[in-house]
């Protein structure tokens, strides 16, 4: 029912009672069969509401995890369509590729452990969208078996090295958005919104996995939340997050809605 409403662009109120998950693990196991169902590759993950505002939004008391799978990931400059899309606001990221295994464990993995096991940094920004009417009013484990809010998401260039040496809580973005009709307005940002540090939503990310049985693998993306308040953005808009030394990423709107 859920991959049916991603393809056809159609919302819910709820999911009906008979197969409505009750809690945040029965959640993830409707999830879990998003792939399966969809025929599609797990080729990464997403963290949603990793600010305490995020959070209050959509009234849950903690980050979500959700799969980023084949066809929705899309590379710097692409153009995407906001046809179907409900929440119509864009969110610069913080994202890491791994470069080793962190499969499931009894001790939980250290944000050093989890850093380690990190192969590049790259800068990203997400579309979101949901399956449900009111995505407020759903509730956590309706939300993750939506899987987290996950829309289409644009994996920009891969930053330099020098990030290692950097204090991603205090790294400032700048996000600007060019309207169709040309206007234009910009939105700062830091990583200190995600988690604290983007590092430690990871860490987070790797452990909620690990809780599930599940391995967080080698040459998947994790991409770490909102680093600002998220942009509204229209059809013709053009979106670039600024990350200074970093480097820069963009998306365009499709004018077609």
């Amino acid at each position: 029912m859920i991959w049916a409403l991603w393809r056809a662009g159609e919302t819910l109120v709820e999911l009906p009672v008979a197969s409505r998950p009750r809690t945040a693990l029965e959640g993830y196991a409707v999830q879990a069969q998003l792939p399966i169902v969809a025929g599609r590759e797990v080729v990464g993950w997403k963290i949603a509401a990793t600010s305490l505002a995020g959070q209050a939004h959509i009234r849950v008391s903690g980050p979500l995890a959700g799969r980023l799978l084949s066809g929705q990931v899309f590379g710097d400059g692409a153009t995407l369509s906001l046809a179907g899309n409900r929440m119509r606001v864009v969110e610069p990221e913080f994202c890491f590729r791994m470069a080793c295994d962190l499969p499931p464990r009894a001790k939980p993995y250290s944000r050093q452990e989890v850093m380690a096991a990190v192969g590049a940094l790259h800068l990203a920004l997400e579309a979101p969208d949901s399956r449900f009417a009111v995505f407020e009013q759903a509730g956590e484990a309706q939300l993750i078996a939506d899987n987290a809010c996950t829309g289409q998401f644009v994996l920009g260039p891969e930053a330099p090295m020098l990030w290692r040496d950097l204090h991603l809580s205090r790294h400032a973005v700048t996000a600007h958005v060019v309207t169709a009709q040309g206007d234009s307005w910009t939105r700062e940002g830091i990583g200190e919104n995600v988690l604290g540090d983007p590092s430690v939503a990871l860490a987070w990310l790797a452990n909620c996995l690990s809780g599930l049985g599940l391995t967080l693998a080698a040459d998947q993306i994790v991409t770490t939340g909102a680093c600002m308040k998220p942009l509204e953005i229209h059809p013709g808009d053009s979106v670039s997050a600024d990350y200074g030394a970093l480097g820069r990423v963009n998306l365009r709107l499709d004018t077609v809605a």
